[in-house]
């Protein structure tokens, strides 16, 4: 399929929904593993974002996290996309100010940075851990409520133990890595004894900064739930390190954020256990890609 087919796809499917796009203005990111990604200008010259599911299984997926967002907008300072189309077919609405932090390039399977990876600003960390701390400080009840799953720790890490055992009939796991995650789930020192409304994968790609490179919003909340709070500073350790996942946590703490003990040595260990979410991933989409990917992360 050519690029010009792809516009009027998108051109077509964005007029069947009622929204008009300008053809010149349609750019794609075909980042994404489980939406097409498109971007276009309405006839005011409005940017919007244009999101197609590449598979049945994600429409559920999107009714999700459709619940989500409705839920959020107005309940946040920060921001959140306000979705204006939504049906099996199209998801689209008008895009939030700012840049993500980080692209991916989908040959190279890499960032493409907007801020500065290797000495990122004081002023990013400080505001996503301002942003954190809102997102996490959000009502429990209220997301019940409105159909959002909430767990408690124990439900969290007892979930976590069966999802390790079931990984573990399809995939071969290092056995060193096994006993480490056991260890890990067994052990109290580790585990916070409460539980937050998190992102869910924020990752620098899902983190909307403006041109001082201060956090304005987040992006893509599939995975979004009250669970435990460690979820979301999993990714962080993954890109900027130990070290800085240490600092951040002290960010996170003076602006307002409930810590505990062993909060950093859990969230190494969570990130120790993201090759289980990766394996669970491959297996819904069945690409050989993401099985790949998996089976060395476990080995």
């Amino acid at each position: 399929m050519t690029k010009i087919s792809e516009k009027e796809k998108i051109i077509e499917l964005a007029g069947e929904h009622g929204l008009t796009l300008d053809a010149n203005s349609i750019q794609f990111d075909e980042s994404g593993a489980d939406f097409q990604v498109a971007f276009g200008n309405d006839q005011k010259g409005e940017p919007w974002v244009l999101r197609i599911p590449r598979r049945e299984s994600v429409i559920e997926v999107a009714s999700h996290e459709k619940k989500i967002v409705n839920f959020l907008n107005g309940k946040v300072h920060f921001q959140v996309p306000c979705w204006e189309i939504s049906s099996s077919t199209l998801i689209a609405y008008p895009m939030l100010e700012g840049k993500p932090a980080a692209t991916i390039d989908p040959n190279e399977k890499a960032y493409v940075w907007y801020i500065d990876e290797k000495n990122p600003a004081n002023r990013f960390f400080d505001s996503l851990a301002k942003v954190m701390v809102e997102l996490h400080k959000v009502d429990h009840q209220q997301a019940h409520e409105a159909g959002i799953k909430v767990s408690e720790p124990r439900e969290i890490r007892e979930s976590l133990a069966k999802q390790m055992d079931g990984v573990r009939k399809d995939f071969a796991i290092n056995e060193k890595l096994w006993d480490r995650w056991q260890n890990w789930l067994s052990d109290d020192s580790y585990w916070p004894q409460h539980s937050v409304f998190v992102h869910g994968d924020l990752h620098p790609g899902h983190i909307l900064v403006n041109e001082d490179h201060v956090v304005t919003g987040l992006l893509d909340w599939t995975e979004a739930k009250v669970s435990d709070p460690a979820t979301d500073f999993v990714l962080f350790c993954a890109v900027f390190g130990k070290d800085r996942l240490e600092s951040f946590v002290k960010k996170y703490e003076a602006a307002g954020g409930r810590t505990w003990p062993r909060m950093v040595e859990h969230i190494v260990e969570r990130h120790a256990a993201y090759p289980v979410l990766l394996a669970q991933f491959a297996l819904i989409t069945g690409e050989k890609e993401y099985i790949e990917m998996a089976k060395q992360a476990l080995a």
